[in-house]
């Protein structure tokens, strides 16, 4: 019907269409490399649509949504999307005409297609400044929810708001664990993941895991220093985690996974002497400070306890 409907020359039903390819692509389970040069442009014609009653904006935001549901090892030439996707993004940086998710959806779609294209990286970073949006993105959402209701007393608005919360530290997982470029406005944004643990501590242990996995996912990118994880508290965040009186075990995994990370970061030769002078007075910084606090002995004697965890996972600890 999408192949059909295309190919008329005189008479196309627009609406149809749209309609049509949203179905294909939300539906869909199998590769449809056949039809994204029919469904990515109809959608993004949708998605730039600047009307802002609410009609327009439902249907701006469910196309977004329809195209991030295209799978990451679809390829998409970036010649059919990328100067479409980065004006929504940038006017509604400028004009914030987008809802949340819509917004969130525009970015999860561009962030898939980072495997196909190498210099969408810069894009990213420096023109569409992804660490700053994301990091302001964060901030309101975590300001906006009520943290002290379990996840079984959320109504719909809250249950919204958990899953795009969910939905960043997926994407930022994602874009973090390919990424090359790094400055001072990733260290904000993984302060603004620190804030997301922490608030969701008692009562939202699976958002708790997935900022934990970020972590992690910052941790073995190279491009990352030490110093960056403790300067936006992401290392004060885990050792928190692991001094609480009662302990989830999938949390307890990845926060011993992290630490072995950061010893293996700690590690590395630095081929610059000035690099390798501070690399040593960071690691000093952080012996200090688990021996301060009294969180050397917490992590070892976990050590005993959870060692069949990790020998599963082939995970061995440094520290």
């Amino acid at each position: 019907m999408i192949s059909e409907e295309d190919k008329k020359k005189e008479e196309k039903d627009e609406k149809l269409l749209v309609d049509l390819c949203e179905c294909l692509l939300t539906l869909s389970i199998s590769p449809l490399s056949n039809f994204h040069s029919i469904c990515v442009p109809s959608l993004l014609k949708v998605a730039l649509k600047k009307d802002e009653d609410k009609e327009a904006q439902k249907g701006v935001e469910m196309a977004l949504l329809a195209l991030n549901c295209i799978d990451e090892f679809d390829k998409i030439e970036k010649e059919l999307y990328l100067n479409e996707i980065k004006e929504i993004i940038q006017y509604h940086q400028e004009h914030h005409n987008l809802t949340q998710f819509a917004y969130q959806s525009a970015w999860r779609f561009l962030i898939r297609r980072l495997k196909w294209t190498e210099s969408l990286e810069m894009d990213i970073a420096n023109e569409l400044h992804l660490a700053r949006e994301a990091a302001r993105e964060l901030e309101e959402l975590t300001k906006s929810m009520d943290w002290r209701k379990k996840e079984d007393e959320k109504e719909g608005t809250e249950r919204k708001t958990m899953n795009i919360i969910s939905r960043w530290i997926s994407s930022i997982g994602h874009y973090l664990n390919k990424c090359h470029l790094w400055n001072e406005e990733y260290v904000d944004l993984i302060s603004r993941i620190v804030d997301v643990l922490r608030a969701s501590r008692d009562n939202h242990s699976e958002i708790g895991e997935e900022c934990i996995r970020l972590f992690n996912t910052v941790a073995k990118n190279r491009a990352v220093k030490v110093e960056d994880l403790l300067k936006s508290g992401a290392i004060d965040a885990v050792l928190e985690e692991i001094n609480r009186p009662i302990l989830d075990r999938i949390i307890t995994f990845e926060c011993k996974k992290f630490f072995q990370l950061i010893s293996v970061c700690l590690k590395r030769k630095e081929i610059d002497e000035k690099e390798e002078a501070k690399r040593k007075a960071i690691k000093m910084e952080l012996f200090e400070k688990l021996e301060e606090e009294g969180y050397e002995d917490i992590i070892a004697s976990f050590h005993e306890k959870f060692s069949y965890i990790f020998a599963d996972h082939n995970v061995f600890i440094y520290l």
